[in-house]
């Protein structure tokens, strides 16, 4: 990109996850974990298109440092992620 061209920025929406009464704490690991589960069940019961499994995703998103969650996704893939998610 050359000085004499205009960046063009785009708005960013910062969003993190709500307040859930089941996590009153300040430390948010287990809200991180089940917001990754929860999401994984939607997914499974209802497929990626369905909207309100969405919520579930940007919460683990904003909640779950990426190494937990690639980790998870290869257990997952390996079959031995510790959480039955057909249930």
């Amino acid at each position: 990109m050359s000085d004499d061209e205009e960046r063009v920025t785009k708005p960013f929406k910062f969003v993190t996850a709500g307040f859930d009464a089941r996590f009153p704490q300040q430390n948010q690991t287990k809200h991180c974990w089940q917001n990754y589960v929860d999401y994984q069940k939607c997914v499974l019961a209802k497929g990626e298109d369905f909207k309100p499994c969405r919520q579930f995703f940007h919460a683990y998103r904003s909640l779950c440092p990426s190494t937990w969650v690639n980790r998870w996704d290869e257990q997952r893939e390996a079959g031995i992620f510790p959480v039955i998610l057909t249930e």
